[in-house]
């Protein structure tokens, strides 16, 4: 960039305009969503919720209702958060969606990622003490 060539700031446009939050009905994911939230709060951001629905073959194959299982637990993260947010609406005011895609977690929240134009993803550590020595989605490979 030469001298003559200034870029202008822009007031009001600076900022993530979309993040994205992985949620899973854990306590951690719960935590990364309320900070996702107050960051979207702050720079005015949409807050996209996602749940990744895994797709597990092997249980369709023994008889186990996987689709219907996944489907009732978006179900259930959606009423534990518009609950949440029932609470807080007076003075937490911030523009949210809920999102549901299908497959393990890190391609989903990659999808999702693209899909949204998200600015920032948040997701919560793993609770699973597997995951600290196998990897997750907080431990790409």
């Amino acid at each position: 960039m030469t001298d003559q060539q200034h870029t202008q700031f822009e007031r009001g446009t600076d900022g993530p305009k979309v993040i994205v939050v992985g949620v899973d009905g854990s306590q951690s994911s719960f935590r990364a969503a309320a900070y996702a939230g107050g960051l979207a709060r702050r720079q005015k951001a949409l807050l996209a919720v996602v749940y990744v629905q895994p797709v597990m073959a092997a249980g369709a194959s023994l008889g186990v209702p996987t689709v219907a299982t996944t489907g009732e637990i978006a179900e259930e993260l959606v009423r534990e958060i518009r609950t949440a947010i029932e609470r807080v609406k007076d003075v937490w005011d911030v523009r949210w969606e809920f999102h549901t895609f299908h497959g393990d977690p890190y391609n989903g929240l990659v999808t999702a990622a693209e899909e949204l134009t998200a600015d920032a993803v948040v997701v919560g550590a793993s609770e699973s003490a597997g995951h600290r020595i196998v990897g997750s989605v907080t431990v790409v490979p």
